[in-house]
């Protein structure tokens, strides 16, 4: 069994698409949560507050890059980003290759 990884990022939202970016995430497409379960991706949340969105998730598989690629690979995942990412806004403080900021861990209590 391989070890949970945890991830945490944080972006802006746009505040004049923040209803839609909310609409899309009430209603996710079937295939873009299977394709995320499918990258070994699971306990999934994107929070809220103050025109920031935090996300949340772990990741339980042997080969991250590779499962990332397959996700990026994958049309329906496409279209899917179509539609969020012209609703973010990245930190300026991001790392290159990165739309939402990655975040350090600093407490984790199982």
């Amino acid at each position: 069994m391989n070890a949970i990884q945890r991830f945490g990022g944080v972006i802006k939202v746009k505040a004049d698409k923040l209803a839609y970016y909310r609409e899309l995430h009430a209603n996710p497409w079937p295939e873009i949560n299977d394709m995320i379960k499918q990258c070994h991706i699971s306990n999934y949340s994107i929070y809220y507050r103050d025109g920031y969105l935090f996300s949340y998730y772990e990741y339980s598989g042997d080969d991250y890059a590779a499962d990332m690629q397959k996700m990026a690979a994958d049309p329906k995942t496409n279209e899917w980003w179509a539609e969020c990412v012209p609703c973010l806004e990245p930190l300026e403080s991001r790392g290159a290759g990165e739309l939402w900021a990655s975040m350090a861990e600093v407490y984790h209590l199982d």
